[in-house]
């Protein structure tokens, strides 16, 4: 999605998902790292980065990015706790897309009228 795309948009109506938000999300998930992390995080309530490091398996510096981009998107917040961070995810900045994958799969497409 281009900036002049998302300029020419107007606003969402309804329950329709904004699309530059959607595809800010739809970014930040577009890694299995990303996905590995939420996914940790979801089960676990929270974790603090050193945890996250160790389940997923990659450099810490690696960890890092991801998590950065996760928290640009709000997907996760991250806590200072002491000398760690501690983060946990924010389910909630999920529903724009949740909302429009329940659209797509939970109504049969409209025949377009010519």
């Amino acid at each position: 999605m281009t900036a002049t795309y998302a300029r020419k948009q107007s606003a969402p109506a309804g329950n329709t998902p904004d699309p530059v938000k959607l595809a800010v999300l739809a970014k930040a998930l577009a890694h299995p790292a990303r996905l590995g992390i939420i996914t940790m995080l979801h089960e676990k309530q929270g974790c603090i980065g050193c945890d996250i490091v160790d389940q997923i398996g990659l450099a810490q510096s690696t960890i890092s990015e991801h998590l950065r981009i996760l928290k640009a998107a709000g997907i996760i917040t991250g806590e200072i706790d002491g000398p760690r961070v501690c983060y946990s995810l924010e389910a909630s900045a999920l529903e724009p897309l949740r909302l429009l994958l329940n659209g797509i799969t939970s109504s049969p497409p409209q025949p377009q009228k010519n």
